[in-house]
């Protein structure tokens, strides 16, 4: 079966932002523009085609990305010329720093992004994370200025707010005629021409001469725009400085090469909800993101022998695709959504999960406009689909071809900050929560679940308050679960700060085959591995731990050092201060002897668990507490309140400026402090300021609250 649409013309782009910014009224734009739907969806109406879920329409806010496919035959081009119409494979993501995960593993798979800003808050703390999250994967971007019609709106400002915050590599694409409620149009620098958009959703686009007033302004960029161009390749800028014209043409091919390499990012300019600019923005999505083609093929590891191998972005080379994100759909079962990079795979046929070493065969296949299903025989390189039915594959799974096996690094997610406990109402309640767990679990690779092995209650961890209410909620919608929910709890961590050495023998006499297990281990905090050293083979790694295995001589068989490893493991499960998982640990296995008939792995276990709590006990031990990053937009009258309010939860201040016509205050403060702020900020400031917050880093608890925390979960325990 051959491919309905070359790669070339195919674009793989995301839509990120901080909340609010108009992602999701973006998109609904684009759906309308391209022909895909006859009406827009309003987020403020609830009926947006992206924002799908229940929880979404009713609280207005995105919470799970949504995949559509639309065709976009750019404005510039005659509508009966379709030979220039190109694929759109959009992936509309959260702005909710509670829902980070799908900004994560949809930029994985994505070969391009639109960055949307709020034209009056310009760079924001989730906009920070989502850049740096493209940094992290190289996606190349552009970026488009929103909400220029409201009452503040001020393209220069937020333009610069990027280049202070984000990147000194962006440029302005265009000016804006007219400001706030005077909003109208758009200045093309390239083309030096003025763009009015008219008819009832600003469906015609109207070009028309620059406003005699702005033209020395435009001039002014323009010149500064070929400039940055220019620099970007030897013969422009010769071209640039004996004072020739440069082509259109040309500035755009190099422009494009620019923006794939990460060396420019294109600004742009809009008002989505007046439906001013999207057209221009997703020219530029033709016309400077990447197509399949244009990105790096995509490197992994033959499980077989952990060589490198390579895969291009070609039909022709053998199947490899990754798995991203797996949603629960009440009709069919489950979705696995994946990204294809290499070769193509047909319904009916087997795919090879190189992370599990399993195969499985592909029942349906089926392309996803947020949550409607368009069933396909074949997917091939360069698009995103989703299986129905795969059983063993998870978020991060390499699927591939069993003949030619590559396994690709997988996405790293960030760990869960907030725990909150939760128990089913009644016994058929109690069957049901736990395979709505589990669904929701290998949904959500953030959200974490753990029974407490004290007081036997299910433990929920999330990234925040709203990301756990919004799971609660789905249980009980979705899975029809009653549950009884504890209040939202800080997921504490334990660590150690010094070393210690512990010899532990454990041997049990049972008149039959007893029991034997001797070790002595080191423990000392674990150190990041230095950028290009290669991990040693005795050496096993993990993100909190490492386990190097230095027995000579035998004196421990192979067959029982990874028991002893899995026991120090497990008893890191419960810390030795508080009950909290110890983390950041590194153990070395030094020395130990066996018995011929009486050693086994449960005793070696047993002994390197015991070995390790009583070493941990020395190595002063510290809490750890998550601490967020938390900004505070407040009027300049409130600013003495909200620092010492801050100041009285622990935070520290580290950056106070303008924005607008109101104060930033950038601060971090531990998570255990922020419970209940917005509504202490709200009576602060007659409800004018508002908060964000996001994750940090994990810091040491100060004696004083450790002591509290102790005694606090002490307590429980004993009520328990």
């Amino acid at each position: 079966m051959k491919r309905d649409y070359p790669l070339e013309k195919t674009r793989n782009f995301g839509i990120i932002a901080h909340i609010d910014a108009g992602k999701t009224t973006t998109s609904e734009r684009i759906l309308y523009y391209t022909g895909s739907q006859h009406n827009i969806g309003e987020v403020h109406e609830g009926e947006t085609t992206t924002d799908w879920m229940e929880q979404e329409r009713e609280r207005g806010i995105t919470i799970t990305s949504a995949a559509i496919t639309c065709f976009w035959n750019p404005s510039y081009m005659p509508k009966t010329d379709l030979s220039r119409k190109v694929r759109f494979n959009i992936i509309d993501t959260p702005g909710h720093i509670d829902f980070t995960a799908e900004v994560k593993r949809s930029l994985r798979v994505l070969d391009g992004a639109v960055v949307v800003f709020d034209g009056v808050a310009g760079v924001e703390p989730q906009s920070e994370t989502n850049w740096r999250y493209a940094d992290e994967g190289q996606v190349p971007r552009v970026c488009l200025i929103n909400k220029l019609d409201r009452i503040g709106g001020n393209f220069e400002r937020s333009f610069q707010s990027i280049l202070e915050r984000l990147t000194k590599h962006a440029v302005r694409m265009q000016l804006p005629i007219g400001t706030e409620e005077n909003f109208n149009g758009v200045i093309d620098l390239m083309k030096m021409k003025a763009y009015y958009f008219e008819g009832k959703m600003g469906e015609d686009v109207k070009e028309a001469e620059i406003p005699a007033e702005l033209l020395d302004e435009a001039k002014k960029y323009r010149l500064e725009l070929v400039e940055k161009i220019a620099e970007q390749d030897e013969k422009l800028m010769n071209d640039y400085l004996e004072g020739k014209e440069i082509p259109i043409d040309e500035l755009k091919v190099v422009l494009r090469k620019a923006t794939i390499a990460n060396t420019i990012v294109p600004v742009f300019l809009g008002s989505a909800l007046k439906n001013k600019g999207i057209q221009l923005t997703l020219d530029a999505v033709v016309d400077y993101l990447p197509s399949p083609l244009d990105i790096p093929a995509v490197k992994g590891i033959d499980p077989r022998n952990g060589e490198e191998v390579t895969r291009h972005a070609s039909d022709e080379e053998p199947f490899c695709a990754l798995a991203f994100k797996l949603q629960n759909d009440p009709f069919v079962g489950q979705l696995t959504y994946f990204r294809v990079y290499s070769g193509t795979i047909s319904s009916g046929t087997y795919i090879y999960n190189s992370t599990t070493g399993e195969k499985e065969r592909l029942g349906r296949v089926v392309r996803m406009h947020a949550n409607d299903r368009e069933e396909v025989e074949t997917v091939f390189a360069g698009e995103i689909a989703a299986a129905v039915g795969l059983k063993n594959a998870k978020t991060s799974h390499t699927l591939c071809d069993e003949a030619n096996p590559i396994q690709l690094d997988q996405i790293v997610f960030p760990e869960p900050v907030i725990t909150l406990r939760i128990e089913p109402k009644t016994k058929a309640d109690q069957e049901k929560m736990g395979f709505a767990l589990k669904k929701l679990s290998d949904e959500d690779p953030t959200f974490k679940i753990k029974s407490d092995s004290e007081t036997g209650e299910t433990v929920m961890a999330g990234m925040g308050e709203l990301h756990l209410e919004i799971l609660v909620d789905r249980m009980k919608r979705e899975f029809g679960v009653e549950a009884n929910v504890g209040k939202p709890q800080v997921a504490y961590k334990e660590t150690i700060t010094g070393e210690a050495e512990k010899e532990e023998k454990y041997i049990k006499q049972s008149g039959g085959k007893g029991q034997y297990g001797h070790v002595l281990i080191k423990i000392k905090p674990m150190q990041p591995l230095e950028e290009g050293k290669k991990i040693a083979k005795n050496v096993s790694r993990y993100d909190d731990f490492e386990f190097i295995d230095s027995i000579k001589g035998g004196v421990i068989p192979g067959e029982f050092i990874p028991a002893v490893e899995k026991g120090v493991r497990e008893s890191m499960e419960r810390g030795i201060l508080a009950g909290y998982r110890v983390v950041n640990v590194s153990c070395e296995l030094t020395y130990g002897s066996y018995h011929d008939v009486d050693s086994s792995e449960m005793a070696y276990k047993i002994a390197a668990s015991m070995a390790f709590q009583d070493a941990a006990r020395r190595a002063r031990p510290v809490i750890l507490e998550p601490v967020m990053k938390v900004e505070v937009v407040t009027p300049e009258k409130f600013m003495g309140d909200v620092s010492g309010s801050i100041n009285s939860r622990r935070g520290q201040i580290t950056e106070m400026f303008d924005r607008g016509m109101n104060k930033v205050i950038r601060a971090n403060v531990p998570l255990s402090e922020m419970f209940g702020y917005v509504t202490t900020l709200r009576s602060l400031t007659e409800g004018r300021a508002s908060s964000t917050m996001e994750f940090g880093s994990y810091e040491i608890v100060p004696p004083n609250v450790a002591k509290e925390i102790i005694e606090a979960r002490g307590t429980a325990t004993q009520r328990a």
